[in-house]
């Protein structure tokens, strides 16, 4: 028996919960993943997992091998990265996760300009706006926007970017003219959806800080769909300077109380705490960190005043 193979499929059928989901990701089947795990729980002579038709979870011994395996598995990458030396080369599958609309409108293009410099590193970029969990879905790395950050994993930030309110002109033009934050209170709000009633937007400018609940008569939990309802002239809103630089350059949408800012965003690059990070991994955050404040509308933290 391969007694790192199989520790290793026990290790994932209790992050996933499903030896079929272990199956999947091992490019296996669910019956060969149950008997490499009852091989396992034979020679050690104890019971690793309950199962049961529509559960999986790990004994009392279960957990406590558990713990001391997945630094097996740690100590052993590592140990496979000593041997290798210089000599490993950056190969293989990378699993990448990003915001939708930061990955449409600005990632895309740098994950194309890295496997250019990486030929034999593939890279399967995974777009939403929800916190995935980086072991469970066999994330490498993640990159992340504000927000608070999932358990179990290292975060670096490496970027940030201001946020302002923006409109089109043409919302401008029909509706009255905004001098001070309080006037934000008669205007159309567009803001992104969040779980909990209302928000309240916090503005610095030259009085200082206030703090506004405006009134949302649009909610979207998309950037892009927020993006395009800007353009289209439905509201105004506050929004991060990537979304929306290009659109300022060209006017087609205006700064609003350009005195006045919400707080950055900050861009961060996450992986899972308990995972050996592979060298295509690492040469992956490092290009990005070096090349996402270079982004419009990123800036890097060190500039921030």
């Amino acid at each position: 028996m391969d007694q790192i193979k199989a520790i290793s499929s026990f290790v994932r059928a209790v992050e996933l919960g499903s030896l079929s989901a272990v199956a999947r990701e091992q490019q296996s089947t669910q019956p060969t993943v149950s008997k490499t795990i009852a091989a396992l729980e034979k020679e050690l002579g104890v019971r690793l997992l309950e199962r049961s038709t529509t559960s999986l979870t790990p004994t009392e011994q279960g957990r406590r091998f558990y713990e001391r395996a997945i630094r097996v598995l740690e100590e052993f990458q590592q140990a496979v990265s000593d041997a290798r030396g210089l000599t490993e080369k950056p190969a293989g599958l990378l699993r990448v996760n990003a915001p939708l609309g930061l990955g449409q409108l600005r990632l895309n293009a740098l994950v194309l300009e890295f496997l250019e410099l990486y030929p034999e590193i593939e890279v399967e970029l995974i777009l939403n706006d929800r916190f995935v969990d980086l072991v469970e879905d066999g994330v490498d790395v993640a990159l992340r926007l504000a927000g608070a950050l999932p358990p179990n994993v290292i975060a670096r930030k490496i970027a940030s970017s201001q946020r302002y309110l923006v409109a089109a002109p043409s919302y401008l033009q029909r509706h009255p003219e905004i001098r001070h934050p309080a006037n934000l209170a008669a205007h159309r709000y567009i803001g992104f959806a969040r779980p909990a009633n209302g928000e309240v937007t916090e503005l610095s400018g030259p009085g200082g800080i206030i703090r506004i609940a405006p009134q949302h008569r649009y909610q979207v939990n998309s950037s892009l769909a927020m993006r395009e309802s800007f353009v289209l002239g439905a509201g105004l809103g506050l929004c991060p300077s990537w979304l929306v630089h290009d659109l300022i350059e060209t006017g087609q949408l205006r700064r609003i109380l350009p005195d006045w800012s919400g707080p950055g965003q900050e861009a961060s690059l996450l992986y899972p705490s308990r995972r050996y990070q592979s060298l295509r991994a690492t040469l992956f955050m490092q290009f990005m960190t070096e090349r996402i404040p270079q982004l419009p509308g990123f800036e890097a933290l060190s500039q921030r005043g």
